[in-house]
């Protein structure tokens, strides 16, 4: 069974800093496009940043400048450096992946896979 973990949320000050990881396991033959989504109390989920197999980027614009997204292909993981934290930035924090794994049915076949979660929250 193909599934991505999550670590490194927690309790910042603002202006402070985190870091965020998340491992895919599991029978992986590739993964393709992975990215960091987040959900405010009260609002829908966003997209934070994503990242390309070939490793070109994407970011909202609220996190320009301050997050960086990055991965390890041989690791099978992604991370999400968040600098200069702001309270707007306290969320829960979601990975999601398109994994290419062996399923019983369809055989080889990609599967868009998220996290369980992690909390950020930024006190002013």
């Amino acid at each position: 069974q193909v599934q991505l973990v999550e670590s490194g949320g927690g309790l910042v000050q603002a202006g402070g800093s985190l870091r965020l990881s998340c491992a895919a396991s599991g029978s992986i033959f590739g993964i393709n496009l992975m990215g960091w989504y987040r959900q405010a109390p009260g609002k829908q989920r966003e997209l934070v940043a994503t990242i390309a197999r070939g490793g070109s980027t994407r970011y909202a614009d609220s996190v320009k400048g301050r997050f960086t997204i990055s991965r390890d292909g041989a690791n099978n993981s992604v991370y999400l450096q968040m600098n200069s934290l702001k309270p707007e930035d306290t969320a829960v924090y979601s990975c999601n992946a398109n994994v290419l794994t062996r399923t019983q049915s369809s055989g080889l076949r990609y599967l868009e896979l998220w996290g369980q979660g992690t909390l950020v929250t930024v006190s002013s």
